[in-house]
């Protein structure tokens, strides 16, 4: 009897046991079957991701290809009206050249009329007065039409003049180097080693140069070296204008992160 207790006792413990390793088990089980479910709608949503970003790089590439070809067609237009131009601006050339052949083609025979004039008196003094008064009067109209060439050159000899003085004034500020040492330029706020290169590429050696820049010395600069407002933003004219003064303390108070490794 006491035998058969123990034993009873001993499958009743056993059961419990094995009941209570299987509930584990089947925990961690259900546990691992849920994330299996998760993953997979996880890499679901990813194949659905990548199909959406698949058709956007497509359509990006279509875009891009409209858009080279559209720039191909836009650089061969101005190609073909320059070409087109160039036989009209040759005409006005040519009638230029024609009216000033014409204007000058007059003044030749003009001295030869006064030494016929002369030529005349030797022969029959009685009327030197007749013959006179013709060649007087073939003198003017040759005068006259000489003297329209030298006005016309002297016009447009004044006209020329402001604007290359203007164009001369111009590249002096930037392409003319300073004389003495030149200036170190990378001491402003955005000027590199790379950036002071292109610089001194254009002639700018000193702050005096670019402290007198002007609108259009800062459009040609920035078209140079691939700016876009940059030189405003980053205010080289009034660095260049204190570090040209001298004005060092002045400096260092607007700009105290000029010369730090943050200067670029």
């Amino acid at each position: 009897m006491g035998t058969f207790f123990y034993m009873l006792l001993a499958f009743l413990v056993g059961l419990l046991v094995g009941w209570f390793i299987w509930g584990r088990l089947r925990g961690e089980l259900d546990s691992v079957r849920g994330d299996l479910d998760r993953t997979r709608s996880e890499r679901d949503k990813l194949r659905a991701d990548s199909d959406r970003l698949t058709g956007e790089l497509d359509a990006c590439g279509k875009t891009r290809a409209d858009l080279e070809r559209r720039l191909r067609e836009a650089q061969a237009t101005p190609a073909a009206g320059t070409s087109a131009a160039k036989p009209a601006s040759q005409a006005p050339a040519a009638l230029m050249s024609t009216s000033a052949a014409a204007k000058s083609a007059p003044a030749k025979p003009a001295p030869a009329k006064p030494a016929a004039a002369k030529a005349t008196p030797a022969k029959s003094p009685a009327p030197k007065p007749a013959a006179a008064k013709p060649a007087a009067k073939a003198t003017a109209p040759a005068r006259s039409v000489a003297s329209k060439p030298a006005g016309s050159a002297s016009a447009a000899k004044s006209s020329a003049a402001p604007k290359a003085a203007a164009a001369k004034k111009a590249a002096t500020a930037t392409a003319k180097p300073a004389s003495g040492k030149p200036d170190n330029l990378r001491r402003l706020i955005g000027i590199g080693p790379a950036n002071e290169k292109l610089l001194k590429a254009q002639g700018v050696t000193s702050f005096a140069q670019i402290a007198a820049w002007t609108a259009a010395d800062i459009k040609r600069i920035e078209d140079v070296m691939n700016f876009d407002g940059r030189i405003a933003r980053e205010r080289w004219i009034e660095q260049a204008k204190l570090l040209a003064a001298g004005n060092e303390k002045e400096f260092a108070k607007q700009f105290p992160t000029a010369g730090t490794a943050s200067n670029t």
